[in-house]
């Protein structure tokens, strides 16, 4: 069976063009979305991958209909593949897309490599950018949650014996792995409050 799905990328657009030229493909089912390729969450086009079974053949207009990018493209045809479902693109520059035939199949071999020499670009690129940040002295990741501030704090509450790292940690709103790493504690053993306020001689595991 065919199963087409059409998109739209607002309220204002009219699928009635996609419409015809799945239903002249054969399609008996049609799925639809009217939002934006960017957007997560796309109904329809859940709705029509999950209701493709093996034999069936999912029909998209174009290829910008059904995919964000080329990688997201393969990610799609690869579980349609895996699941003996084929894809076939009706027109636009995917139009030799159509995985039901041989010549199709190479057509998206093709894609497949590019697609994943895409993600390594991109794969590389993010790393570069990561390192030339580092070298400049710049933050890479998630902004911290322990500012100097907050650490200037935990040292002397845990300092005045006000506090044991957990419990700072616990007053900061941080967790406590990340206030010890800060510190360059030792593990959780030293975090007791009943081994912090023992005698020093008794901590060392000194014995009368």
């Amino acid at each position: 069976m065919n199963i087409g799905y059409v998109r739209v990328s607002t309220d204002d657009q009219s699928l009635a063009l996609q419409l015809d030229a799945l239903r002249a493909a054969g399609c008996e089912v049609i799925h639809e979305d009217k939002a934006s390729g960017v957007l997560n969450g796309r109904k329809g086009l859940a709705q029509a991958l999950k209701g493709c079974a093996a034999g069936d053949v999912l029909v998209v207009w174009k290829l910008d209909r059904l995919a964000r990018s080329l990688h997201d493209l393969v990610v799609i045809a690869a579980d349609l593949k895996g699941r003996g479902v084929g894809l076939k693109i009706l027109t636009g520059e995917g139009a030799a897309v159509d995985t039901t035939h041989s010549q199709g199949r190479m057509i998206f071999g093709i894609l497949a490599v590019m697609a994943e020499f895409e993600r390594e670009m991109i794969s590389e690129r993010t790393i570069a950018g990561m390192k030339a940040a580092k070298r400049r002295g710049r933050h890479v990741g998630r902004p911290s949650k322990l500012t100097d501030h907050k650490l200037d704090h935990a040292r002397q509450l845990i300092a005045d014996g006000a506090e044991n790292r957990a419990g700072a940690a616990a007053l900061l709103g941080i967790h406590v792995k990340t206030l010890r790493r800060a510190l360059n504690g030792p593990d959780d053993l030293a975090d007791s409050p009943a081994r912090e306020n023992r005698p020093a001689s008794v901590r060392a595991g000194k014995r009368g």
